[in-house]
């Protein structure tokens, strides 16, 4: 039997698909996954009833589902959260609008290989005397929101200036730098955190929260350890370790950074 499937049934597939493979990874690594797992056998259950008729069951079942989405909702609020926080940070342009880029036909560039080389020796210095440090570099997602807990500073990227920010002693040192259209835009800014159950124990609260940025946003992080002064670049919930200057280097400059 040939089934009869319409375009419009297959569309229907296809977003349901995108939009589990969106959730997975948005929840992956973390707890929520094991609490999806479970709601979802659960419904599947639930079918299974319906399709054979038990109608005992069923009905008790049914009273469950019933409040099944409001359930979801508290039990997965986070992830809500952060599901909503992806659609509008990665598929919104932090750039502002203007009638010039609709008939410029160049491209408009942030950053420039001087900033790159001024944010590579700052974190050179800091790596070796293990400062701690945590940079976000902001790409297309905007990262205004993060800086509401922050300091606002608006100035030219500079080594020396990055360097007295994470001094220890200094009271900005204690949070993350956001720079963003090639300037450090704000300090001292508290981060997401990430809920990911899969982290080696020695990523400590930096790394928490480089991680938790990079899930949020499109935003390439840059983290120095205080513990060792290794290098540690994240993106896309994604961490690489043991990043030499160098190849920092190539990576900001790759991202016009």
């Amino acid at each position: 039997m040939i089934l009869d499937l319409r375009l419009i049934d297959l569309i229907d597939i296809l977003l349901v698909a995108i939009i589990f493979y969106q959730l997975y990874k948005l929840i992956r690594g973390t707890a929520a996954l094991s609490i999806f797992i479970g709601i979802f056998l659960i419904y599947m259950f639930w079918l299974i009833v319906k399709a054979l008729n038990m109608e005992l069951i069923g009905a008790l079942m049914g009273q469950v589902i019933g409040v099944g989405v409001i359930a979801l909702i508290i039990v997965f609020q986070q992830e809500v959260r952060r599901f909503l926080l992806v659609i509008g940070n990665r598929y919104m342009n932090r750039r502002r609008f203007s009638f010039g880029k609709i008939f410029s036909s160049v491209e408009e560039e942030t950053g420039s290989p001087k900033e790159a080389e001024e944010i590579v020796r700052a974190t050179e210095s800091m790596a070796s005397k293990k400062t701690g440090a945590l940079i976000v570099l902001g790409r297309k997602s905007s990262l205004d929101i993060y800086s509401e807990g922050g300091e606002r500073i608006d100035a030219i990227i500079s080594a020396e200036l990055l360097e007295t920010i994470f001094f220890k002693n200094s009271p900005l040192h204690d949070g993350a730098v956001l720079i963003e259209d090639g300037k450090i835009f704000a300090a001292r800014c508290p981060l997401p955190i990430t809920d990911s159950v899969s982290l080696p124990p020695r990523f400590g609260m930096r790394h928490r929260a480089a991680i938790g940025i990079s899930e949020h946003t499109d935003a390439l992080v840059v983290v120095v350890s205080e513990e060792s002064g290794h290098i540690t670049v994240a993106e896309g919930g994604m961490m690489k370790e043991h990043i030499t200057p160098n190849e920092l280097r190539q990576i900001l400059l790759k991202e016009k950074i």
